[in-house]
């Protein structure tokens, strides 16, 4: 069962969400917070699993709290769901630990696929944000710090970018969950990043790999 805490300053959207969330038997709306003091507040008593974080609230934003919820509670997954298509949300949200991103505009059913993707240790960054990141950076140049990772680490880099689990890319490499773990964990710190999100900015935005399919 995901434990999932809806954040938003809209009590529309966050009546609709709940609405569409609790006909999944996997997930259960523990709590609703109004703004970014008020999920500070409420998240030990709610003790979520997950937090869907809105951007755009008074006082403390979205990207703020998601910064402050990753220090203190770092087991806690955050899915940012925002209006906000902006680079610098996007990119800021990430650096502050985020495990996903998505647009307001993504349909329900999509929104409960990356709960559950992200519940799972995935990363979920919407379709449209990666090309956007890639656009915005496709001129720049930067330093090739993948200089320091093995061809297999590449390898396993480039499938973490399409998305793949762990599982996935072992039958892929045809090698067992515990080498990737192994080869992730390395990837994680030679990059200096601290989740499948942030490798998969890091990886597009230094145009490490090609841009995933589809995407």
């Amino acid at each position: 069962m995901i434990r999932l805490m809806l954040v938003d300053d809209h009590a529309v959207l966050r009546d609709g969400l709940k609405n569409i969330l609790e006909t999944e038997e996997d997930i259960h709306v523990v709590g609703e917070a109004v703004s970014g003091e008020d999920a500070l507040l409420k998240v030990k008593q709610c003790q979520p699993d997950m937090i869907l974080m809105d951007i755009n609230m008074p006082v403390k934003n979205g990207v703020e709290v998601t910064g402050i919820l990753k220090k203190l509670y770092p087991d806690i997954k955050i899915l940012v769901l925002t209006m906000h298509s902006h680079e610098e949300y996007f990119m800021s949200a990430i650096r502050e630990g985020a495990d996903g991103y998505l647009l307001k505009d993504a349909p329900s059913d999509q929104v409960v696929a990356a709960i559950r993707a992200v519940a799972r240790g995935e990363s979920v960054i919407h379709p449209s944000m990666t090309r956007k990141l890639l656009a915005f950076h496709q001129q720049k140049q930067t330093e090739q710090e993948d200089s320091t990772l093995t061809d297999r680490e590449k390898e396993v880099l480039l499938c973490l970018v399409e998305g793949l689990t762990n599982k996935e890319i072992a039958g892929r490499l045809y090698i067992s969950d515990k080498t990737v773990k192994i080869h992730v964990s390395k990837i994680f710190k030679k990059l200096n990043v601290k989740s499948r999100s942030q490798v998969v900015i890091y990886a597009v935005q230094n145009q490490l790999v090609p841009i995933p399919p589809g995407s």
